[in-house]
């Protein structure tokens, strides 16, 4: 028994769908109706004059139509190679923006400014123990408020050291030529510990201490900080109060004042 064999179809098989040249058949056709448009509109206007010129426009007219369809698959070559340019110009520069933002997060951060420096004499008083506040702030002490005014009992900014130690500071806005003195020192030492609960006290003055205030702070383990300190600290020369004197604080308030 004979098997009949299939032949194959001759017929050559359907194209995958191509959006690009979709588009461009569509662009295509569009302007082949532009330029028939542009054609009856001319015969048209063309019903006006002499019989001659009516028939040369209409017959240039179907002669562009004619060339434009004779040669629709040029066009087409010629529409993809544009197109094939296009989508290379683009990728190119797609290419070169992932480039530029991957060398972007492979480069190191750039290091912070250095603040300027602020003189703190020429703040007002409220104004100096706010820079006090947030130089704590800034070294770690989150919580560090300013709470001077009437009534603080020689207490301007509290705060909470980062392991934990209670800092009570007092805040002297002074002149160049004018200096903490002992009573001052005296005053705020007792306070300082048996109102407050210091674990780590601090006078900071833009006028500097004299020697006497000097002896009784190192009596009663207060730090001292005067201009150059306070200089210091601000500009991240020196390490904040209660790290750079933390050992000889603790050995003053073992042994009492």
């Amino acid at each position: 028994m004979a098997i009949p064999i299939r032949r194959r179809s001759t017929r050559k098989r359907r194209a995958s769908f191509d959006l690009r040249r979709t588009t461009f058949g569509f662009a295509l056709c569009a302007l082949i109706l532009a330029v028939g448009g542009m054609a009856l509109r001319a015969v048209w206007r063309g019903a006006g004059l002499p019989p001659v010129a009516a028939a040369v426009a209409a017959v240039l007219a179907l002669a562009a139509a004619f060339v434009v369809l004779r040669r629709r698959r040029r066009a087409r070559r010629v529409a993809a190679a544009v197109a094939d340019t296009a989508y290379g110009i683009v990728d190119a520069g797609l290419a070169e923006l992932d480039a530029a933002a991957a060398a972007r997060a492979e480069a190191p951060p750039a290091p912070p400014e250095a603040a300027e420096p602020v003189d703190h004499a020429e703040l007002d008083p409220y104004a100096f123990e706010e820079a006090v506040a947030e130089l704590c702030r800034r070294d770690g002490c989150a919580d560090a408020e300013v709470v001077g005014g009437a009534g603080d009992l020689g207490a301007d900014v509290l705060a909470t050291t980062p392991d934990g130690r209670r800092l009570v500071v007092q805040c002297k806005r002074y002149g160049p030529t004018s200096r903490v003195g002992s009573q001052d020192l005296q005053r705020f030492g007792g306070t300082c510990y048996a109102v407050h609960e210091a674990d780590v006290a601090l006078v900071v003055s833009t006028g500097g201490f004299t020697g006497p205030a000097l002896d009784y702070a190192e009596q009663c383990a207060i730090l001292c900080y005067g201009p150059e300190e306070l200089a210091a600290w601000s500009e991240g020369g020196a390490p904040p109060p209660w790290e750079a004197a933390a050992p000889a604080e603790q050995d003053a308030r073992l042994s009492g004042p």
